[in-house]
């Protein structure tokens, strides 16, 4: 399991032109599943991203979680974080859980942000979507279970 965290100051994910969901300061999360995880890791690695002290504190260190900035989450499925680039010019995307089981366990990830009392929302699974974002510093980590 792979998330990219991005530190943004706003994030929206679209559909056909439509906003389905927008958060202000908080974590942009992109989400890869791999076939071999499970509740754990996606439990494992919500609670990573609810702790993870890249928010500036009153002194300008990266010293506060998202939840004590006071920010939200935003989750976006991404498959293509499993693309295997080592062979050709194609990507593969073997390395990425089937949908049934990568829907499954993203719903897993945005319950337990929530449970870490960090509000979450999310994109469409499957749905060909539009990520507009301002990255904060930036800040972009990459996170793996």
């Amino acid at each position: 399991m792979k998330a990219v965290l991005q530190r943004v100051t706003n994030a929206q994910v679209s559909v056909d032109g439509k906003t389905v969901s927008e958060i202000d300061l908080g974590l942009l999360i992109l989400l890869g599943i791999q076939p071999a995880d499970d509740e754990e890791k996606a439990l494992a690695l919500a609670r990573k991203c609810a702790q993870l002290r890249i928010f500036a504190d009153p002194q300008g260190k990266m010293n506060l979680s998202v939840l004590e900035a006071g920010g939200s989450a935003l989750v976006v499925s991404q498959f293509t974080l499993m693309a295997d680039t080592r062979k050709g010019n194609r990507p593969s995307f073997t390395d990425a859980a089937p949908p049934f089981q990568a829907q499954a366990l993203v719903e897993v990830f945005c319950q337990a942000l929530r449970q870490f009392n960090v509000p979450a929302s999310q994109g469409i699974f499957g749905a060909h979507m539009q990520v507009d974002l301002c990255n904060d510093g930036p800040v972009t980590i990459l996170l793996q279970a």
